[in-house]
């Protein structure tokens, strides 16, 4: 009965677990739908920002900033955007993988930001320097914190402390896949400038005040924070769906993990039963062979007749 037991609490266990995955399938199921619905309300306006960016520079005779033309590239810096906690499958590792990539490109060149306690505990562990000083959560990302990012980022770029600036996010590409994408946000240059446009719309003639380069670095904040923003809200929705998936499969793995379970405490109980039976039928028929012996002895015959 022992074994029985210790099976039945285990059985209780797993589905104290089931109950706790499934819980957190659905906290992440609220959570991405409240990520996207936010992140639909904000997304229009900067890519719009971004095409009109795009189109002043192309019609403007001369954009001199340093913003709009690369420039050797030293000390890249990479803003990396990770969960504050794991239990949502392979998110975290695929983002830390691109992250360790782009250091491996430049050894000791890379400046990183890191958004995320899972990212600064890695970098920490790994004796990977990082800006210490850069604490911001992965969750419920707001336009205010895209925005305090975005200064530090444009502060360190403007300094010369980095010669670039490169964001490593995850971005859902669908309903149920998400991908690493390690995008170069600053400088602009003109390949990245043409892209998407058709050959009318190119080079058209427009009259700025005060300048065309006034006018774009005026944009610039907003386009980067805009930006941002978008990496953030796209990365914690990976980080959900991911959770969800994980969630997912723990729930299903529990419900098998069950099955056996429950099959396997049937038996052992069925056996435990099917003993007891057998030892009093074994009683049973040891009491009446009992009494039959005594009622057969001669003996006990006369001791009862006197």
């Amino acid at each position: 009965m022992g074994n029985v037991k210790e099976l039945k609490n285990r059985i209780t266990s797993v589905r104290n677990t089931r109950k706790i995955t499934n819980a957190m399938y659905l906290i992440s199921s609220a959570k991405l739908r409240k990520a996207r619905e936010e992140l639909e309300k904000t997304r229009p306006y900067f890519e719009n920002t971004e095409t009109e960016i795009r189109k002043i520079f192309l019609s403007a005779a001369r954009v001199d900033s340093e913003f709009f033309h690369w420039r050797p590239v030293e000390t890249s810096g990479c803003l990396v955007i990770t969960a504050d906690r794991g239990l949502a499958g392979a998110y975290n590792h695929n983002v830390l993988k691109a992250a360790e990539a782009e250091i491996a490109k430049r050894p000791g060149a890379v400046r990183l930001y890191v958004v995320g306690e899972y990212g600064r505990r890695y970098f920490k562990k790994h004796k990977t320097p990082y800006e210490g000083a850069f604490f911001y959560t992965a969750q419920d990302p707001t336009l205010r914190g895209a925005r305090e990012i975005g200064m530090r980022l444009l502060e360190d770029y403007s300094a010369g402390y980095v010669d670039e600036i490169r964001v490593i996010y995850s971005d859902m590409e669908n309903d149920v896949e998400s991908v690493v994408r390690n995008v170069r946000l600053l400088p602009f240059t003109e390949d990245m400038m043409e892209d998407g446009f058709e050959e009318d719309e190119l080079y058209r003639e427009y009259r700025f005040e005060p300048s065309a380069t006034v006018l774009l670095e005026r944009m610039l904040p907003s386009y980067v924070n805009g930006f941002i923003y978008g990496a953030l809200v796209d990365s914690f929705s990976a980080e959900q769906n991911a959770r969800m998936n994980a969630m997912s499969n723990a729930n299903r793995n529990a419900e098998e993990l069950l099955g056996d379970l429950q099959i396997e405490y049937n038996r052992m109980r069925q056996a435990a039963i099917t003993q007891e039976i057998t030892e009093v039928s074994a009683g049973a028929k040891a009491q009446r062979r009992k009494r039959k012996k005594k009622t057969a002895d001669p003996a006990d015959s006369t001791l009862v007749s006197l």
